[in-house]
């Protein structure tokens, strides 16, 4: 009975050995063979050349994630459209009355959203 299991106990070693072998490979031959010389320079954060002016945890605008989050909506209407285009003439009727419904919602979502003024940036 437990043999049946051996396989999958394979595929759990196999994928660990996979995704932790070459992280403990590489930190640990980088400690070996690399020269390690911290100075203020190197242990300093990069911020694009000038010193940081504020605190790395500040709080982002709720507007901010609005906007990422209408973004991932619209971007995935286009996802869904390219492949329903490939394949119209398949579908049919049905399916080009069903991609309707679909754009008819996210334009009323949208019409929403730009009425109550959440792609405003002020």
């Amino acid at each position: 009975m437990l043999e049946n299991y051996f396989p999958i106990l394979m595929f759990v070693v196999v994928g660990l050995l996979v995704g932790v072998m070459p992280v403990m490979l590489g930190g640990g031959l980088t400690r070996l063979l690399g020269v390690h010389r911290p100075d203020s320079e190197k242990l300093a954060p990069y911020e694009c050349g000038f010193e940081a002016f504020e605190d790395a945890r500040m709080k982002f605008d709720v507007r901010y994630y609005l906007v990422a989050i209408l973004f991932i909506l619209f971007d995935l209407e286009i996802a869904f459209l390219f492949p329903w285009a490939i394949v119209l003439k398949e579908i049919g009727f049905f399916g080009f009355m069903a991609m309707m419904v679909f754009l008819a919602i996210l334009i009323v979502g949208f019409i929403y959203e730009w009425m109550k003024g959440a792609l405003e940036w002020e």
